[in-house]
């Protein structure tokens, strides 16, 4: 192969045109902004679908949001230094009788009410 002919420059050429539509295709496959020749980029248009996903993704971080803020809140009272099962479990081993279901339990230990 003669490295100085035109066969050698139309093969870069076309293997540089090939590359350009191939990486075009891959990222107008997978949603990302295309690129000119002149190497700027096009953003797509949005389209009814990918408004709707857009809303329904919104709305998904925001009761995830909500969801790590009760989070938050069942942490901070399962660990809080007040809050003690063992007290509760004992009153309900303390308690007489099964008669006294639904009375509420006096968590001081030892004593029901």
């Amino acid at each position: 192969m003669n490295w100085g002919g035109p066969e050698f420059v139309i093969a870069i050429i076309a293997l540089s045109t090939g590359g350009w539509l191939i990486n075009n295709w891959i990222r107008a496959k997978h949603g990302y902004s295309l690129e000119d020749e002149w190497g700027g980029k096009t953003e797509r248009s949005d389209t009814a679908e990918t408004k709707a996903l857009k809303a329904e993704n919104r709305q998904l971080h925001d009761k995830l949001d909500a969801m790590q803020d009760r989070m938050v809140v069942l942490e901070k009272i399962v660990t809080d230094r007040g809050y003690s099962l063992h007290d509760e479990i004992e009153a309900l081993r303390d308690k007489p009788s099964a008669s006294d279901a639904g009375v509420p339990l006096n968590l001081k230990r030892g004593e029901t009410a």
